[in-house]
């Protein structure tokens, strides 16, 4: 992916992502992680090469790395937005956006405007709007970057308790190794920019994750191979 006057961005880059799968893109700051998302959300196309799409751009949703809520609005209003863009019959929206207020955690907060909710909050608004039309594919753009980190571990046991209701298939660009390994069955660790492929890296463990995962040894050697699969992407230190 090449931008006039930028040079490229990305690539040359694959990814290939199946139904129901969850998979991590891991990969350092500026290697374009955010770019490959964009392209998946059909938000941009290639320079070269192509993307492929059997999930049409109506049944995608994209989660920021900000909440991006509209301030003026409540929560309510905010996850009813991409239904209303739809136009889905409006006997049918306040039942939905209910439903996936109540999935998120956050149904009492349904009245509440975004500068009075917490940054936890504001991204299970997120979430749930995101979920409201019920995508094939999500795409997570390192959306617990910002929080704290028993906020972040709260958050990616939310994701997979909604992914397993209705088993959408997510990519999730995340900088955070042990992120990646909990939350995806799948780690595809990125060279820096223009970001390329360098290793994919299968965890061997059911989603959504059994108890006490995080302490097992699977899970310790799975981050081990990752970190140094991303040192190793890095290159020799200078």
């Amino acid at each position: 992916m090449e931008y006039p006057g930028r040079g490229r961005a990305l690539g040359p880059f694959s990814l290939a992502v199946a139904s129901g799968e969850i998979v991590a893109v891991a990969g350092p700051s500026g290697c374009g992680k955010s770019t490959a998302l964009r392209l998946l959300a059909g938000l941009e196309a290639p320079s070269s090469g192509r993307v492929e799409r059997a999930v049409d751009r109506g049944r995608t949703s994209l989660v920021f790395q900000a909440p991006t809520l509209m301030p003026w609005a409540t929560a309510a209003a905010n996850v009813a937005l991409p239904l209303k863009l739809a136009s889905v019959p409006a006997a049918d929206i306040e039942a939905r956006v209910a439903q996936a207020l109540a999935r998120a955690r956050v149904a009492d907060a349904a009245g509440a405007f975004p500068r009075q909710l917490s940054g936890g909050m504001a991204m299970r608004v997120s979430l749930a709007r995101a979920l409201v039309t019920e995508p094939e594919l999500l795409l997570l753009d390192e959306p617990f970057a910002a929080l704290d980190a028993i906020t972040r571990r709260a958050l990616v046991e939310d994701v997979h308790r909604l992914w397993a209701e209705t088993r959408p298939a997510i990519v999730f660009v995340t900088h955070d190794v042990e992120e990646a390994v909990y939350l995806a069955s799948r780690v595809v660790v990125m060279t820096p920019g223009p970001g390329r492929s360098a290793e994919e890296i299968l965890v061997d463990a059911p989603l959504p994750r059994p108890e006490g995962f995080r302490a097992s040894e699977p899970f310790r050697r799975t981050e081990d191979h990752v970190s140094r699969a991303l040192a190793a992407a890095m290159g020799p230190a200078a």
